[in-house]
């Protein structure tokens, strides 16, 4: 079956290769095909992997189609499905990898991990007796992940235990929560983060809607950064959630007729009369970027952020065997307005690199109720608030260094903790103060971390710094929710946002 696959691949490679009116094309082809493949196997010096020469030649061909066609092999497959229908089977904990240590952030209540006792801070050491240094936390990822009822040893290793600790877990359902955040972030306005776009999404935002609204929610901002896109008919069923009837979604063409489709809201959304916000910036691509073009072109609410990626592009998924699939461009996607986001990728490079387009080159349309909108370049924002990391603050978080700290705090480990922490509660009215900080530092200064950093890169990247231990700090002793919500309070995006709701009150008043 894998000798079919390459033959059919390189017969289709050098078909593409070949100009319309060379005659004979077809046997030409065929011949040299069957040259290649004779070739390959009578002189490679091993044994070829036919399946894997088959995958590799697919994955080399469809680039030359477009950025966004793709194919999923079993490995792949599996992992968009896990996505998409929200859930997987695995061990049940976050895990990030800090320098060569893959660290636990957090076991999954109720998951395989949570019961069998394992702690954020631990580090996972080894995976079926391999040493997890030299892998990233995607590839551990795959390597936890498994089907139902299989089983994963890992080695963990806890401080102020002197041996590490075996423990072989059978993989469990772990759902996989679409949106990571919600709560009220401060008097009447909701704040959602939307990780990604499954099949549980919208069923998702309800109870979450639901559940802020009985907290005295009145106002939403809704968060998009990146999140890279998902299921289609998620964010169209998002758009009739928070879009009034009769208000267009989007649209798509393809050359194919039968793709060729216009969305409308055929009913009031129940949320359609809420405030909206939403944030966006670079990461922010397809499906939430339908979302927010609909919001935008329909004059519904505001965004506020950066140009999203500009990915106006849809794929469609067919099956070409039990474990394999093809991700291959089917349409265009339009806004209301009419305008297609996608940036152009003939030069594939500054694609990649998310180079800005030029205003002058986008095309013009115009929104609702009259305001000027751009295609060809990602949603822009209606108001730009740029941010970044300074060199220490992203060096440090890579290292985990903030999320270290609060571990050694919560465990009264440090000088200050020592002082101030009474149980297992921070104190009263606790804030990141000058005493917080000269703590870190002494922190700092016994992991060796081999950055020298200087007294001026400290006092440039302060702020960030502190908004990061307050976090960590309130992560460790409050729960994650609540060490989220204090590091949005002081997000510049979100603060634009919570100045900008007034404005955005006006909108769904106007009648």
């Amino acid at each position: 079956m894998a000798k079919k696959w390459i033959i059919l691949v390189l017969f289709i490679g050098v078909i593409l290769s070949q100009p319309l009116w060379e005659e004979d094309m077809w046997k030409r082809s065929l011949d040299k095909i069957a040259t290649m493949f004779s070739l390959i196997e009578d002189n490679y010096y091993e044994e070829v992997d036919y399946r894997e020469l088959a995958y590799a030649s697919i994955k080399g061909m469809l680039p030359t189609l477009d950025p966004h066609s793709y194919f999923l092999d079993p490995t792949n497959l599996a992992t968009l499905t896990e996505d998409y229908r929200g859930k997987y089977f695995g061990i049940g904990c976050l895990i990030q990898k800090h320098g060569e240590l893959l660290k636990v952030i957090s076991p999954i209540e109720g998951g395989p991990s949570y019961r069998l006792g394992i702690l954020p801070n631990d580090v996972i050491s080894q995976i079926d007796g391999e040493s997890t240094k030299p892998i990233t936390s995607y590839q551990a990822m795959q390597k936890l992940r498994g089907e139902k009822g299989t089983e994963v040893t890992i080695v963990v290793v806890r401080e102020g235990l002197d041996e590490p600790m075996e423990f072989t877990i059978e993989r469990a359902e772990i759902p996989l929560e679409s949106i990571r955040y919600a709560f009220v972030l401060k008097d009447d306005i909701g704040y959602i983060y939307i990780r990604n776009f499954a099949e549980t999404t919208g069923r998702e935002f309800r109870e979450k809607m639901k559940l802020l609204k009985s907290q005295g929610m009145k106002k939403l901002i809704l968060d998009f950064r990146y999140n890279g896109g998902g299921t289609f008919l998620q964010s169209l069923e998002l758009c009739e959630d928070l879009l009034p009837e009769g208000a267009g979604i989007v649209s798509i063409r393809g050359r194919n007729q039968y793709y060729n489709q216009v969305f409308d809201t055929d009913k009031t959304g129940r949320y359609s009369d809420v405030p909206l916000v939403i944030i966006i910036h670079e990461g922010t691509a397809s499906a939430p970027e339908i979302v927010s073009g609909a919001v935008k072109d329909n004059d519904r609410g505001l965004l506020v952020g950066q140009d999203s990626w500009g990915k106006g592009l849809v794929q469609t998924v067919f099956r070409v065997g039990r474990d394999a699939a093809l991700a291959l461009t089917t349409a265009k996607y339009y806004t209301p307005s009419g305008r297609s986001i996608q940036r152009d990728y003939t030069q594939i490079e500054d694609y990649v690199s998310h180079q800005d387009v030029p205003e002058d080159s986008r095309e013009v349309a115009y929104t609702a109720g009259g305001r000027k909108v751009l295609g060809q370049g990602g949603i822009s924002p209606d108001y730009q608030v740029d941010f970044s990391f300074k060199p220490l603050t992203y060096y440090l978080l890579v290292h985990g260094s903030f999320f270290n700290y609060a571990r050694h705090f919560n465990q009264k480990e440090t000088t200050l903790s020592k002082q101030v922490v009474k149980g297992d509660a921070l104190p009263a009215g606790f804030e990141i103060d000058d005493a917080v900080v000269q703590d870190f530092q002494v922190f700092l200064e016994g992991l060796n971390l081999g950055y020298k950093y200087t007294a001026k890169e400290f006092e440039e990247a302060l702020p960030q710094l502190e908004r990061e231990l307050e976090k960590e700090l309130h992560a460790s002793f409050n729960g994650l929710q609540e060490g989220e919500r204090r590091y949005r309070l002081s997000d510049p995006l979100v603060q634009k946002a919570i100045e900008v709701l007034p404005e955005a009150e006006k909108l769904v008043r106007r009648d």
